[in-house]
């Protein structure tokens, strides 16, 4: 079986608040689908990222040495919020897995598959 990263994509100013109705809604629906995930043997990690501006980007400046950037490496309106990494025996489960894990989260979600061995 190959492993897939599902990544669940926010806008850039999401807040990480499970008090409101929504994110009560969404944090029972994305529950329902980590124990499908579970069942099926198909997780193997998954994780909710705090906003990127709670992010540190380190990059080589060339000279043996790295920098460090407070907020995320990427500029961009959208950002990573959380992700899977899955088992499944193709191309077509990995994305059965990513339809019902945007439909949980109520966002996009990007499936790629890990490199080879």
């Amino acid at each position: 079986m190959a492993q897939y990263l599902l990544s669940v994509w926010h806008d850039e100013d999401y807040e990480v608040d499970f008090s409101g109705e929504e994110m009560q809604r969404i944090g029972a629906q994305v529950g329902r689908l980590n124990e499908e995930l579970q069942a099926a043997g198909a997780e193997v990690f998954g994780g909710g990222l705090m906003p990127g501006r709670s992010a540190t980007a380190l990059r080589p400046t060339g000279d043996g040495d790295v920098s460090m950037i407070d907020g995320p490496y990427a500029e961009s309106k959208e950002i990573m919020g959380g992700f899977w990494v899955i088992e499944a025996a193709d191309l077509d489960a990995a994305l059965e897995w990513g339809r019902k894990a945007a439909l949980a989260c109520e966002g996009p979600v990007e499936v790629r598959p890990f490199q080879g061995e």
